[in-house]
């Protein structure tokens, strides 16, 4: 009897354990059959995000070019199209129908593309604040640091560039800002109680772009991605010694 009632109170225990987890966002492997279909508010920036892939790769394979304006109901490939018989790859299996552009696009259309050197990027810590969870590159959840704070505390740009996706549409990541600073790096804000810059918008290094919410374990907390060519990279690694 004593047994089971342990028996019992570890299940719950367990149960409780998984309720309170902060919910991750779904990402790191395309939908079932390879595509995506865009809801407004999405970005090609934000979708490659949410699948963890490189946004000019997904640009390539769906012949989407500068300043990659997509469409609610577009369908998306997430990943690289058959090779054909004669082993040269093409970006489509068989022509698509161009659909019909008198719509909105799915977000603000974005500029040209630019293009920035690496090394003219001049790198900060987004907030002051200590590292709360450390740099973590595994095939499930978030993949970056967790900064710790105050509640409002300012949220700055790491670095100069745009913003591609300002919003709340990828789950696990509460308001979210990302900001393309070339063609190679991408930084990512999340947990923030609010959004101070909008998609399209130029930001400054240091800029103030955010300010700090809520973390899933319910204290203020800042969530921070940096991405190289779609890979997430340890912001310890690029951002200078504190």
């Amino acid at each position: 009897m004593r047994a089971a009632a342990a028996t019992i109170l570890f299940l719950v225990s367990l149960s409780l354990t998984g309720c309170a987890e902060f919910p991750q966002k779904a990402g790191g492997s395309a939908p079932p059959g390879g595509y995506y279909t865009v809801s407004r508010g999405d970005t090609l920036y934000s979708i490659a995000w949410r699948h963890n892939l490189d946004y000019r790769a997904v640009a390539r394979w769906n012949d989407i070019g500068a300043p990659y304006t997509i469409y609610p109901g577009d369908r998306l490939r997430l990943s690289p199209p058959p090779r054909p018989a004669g082993g040269r790859s093409t970006a489509r299996t068989e022509p698509d129908p161009e659909p019909p552009r008198q719509q909105d696009p799915a977000s603000v259309t974005p500029r040209a593309e630019r293009n920035v050197p690496d090394s003219a990027l001049s790198w900060q810590w987004p907030t002051a604040g200590p590292i709360r969870r450390a740099f973590s590159n595994g095939q499930s959840g978030k993949r970056g640091i967790e900064l710790g704070g105050d509640a409002g505390q300012a949220i700055h740009a790491a670095a100069g560039g745009r913003v591609v996706y300002s919003g709340n549409g990828l789950r696990g990541y509460g308001n979210l800002v990302i900001i393309k600073h070339n063609t190679r790096f991408l930084t990512a804000y999340g947990y923030n109680r609010r959004l101070l810059v909008k998609e399209g918008e130029e930001v400054q290094p240091g800029q103030r772009i955010a300010l700090m919410g809520m973390g899933p374990d319910n204290a203020p907390a800042l969530h921070f991605e940096l991405r190289r060519d779609g890979k997430p990279v340890d912001p310890g690694r690029v951002l200078p010694a504190r």
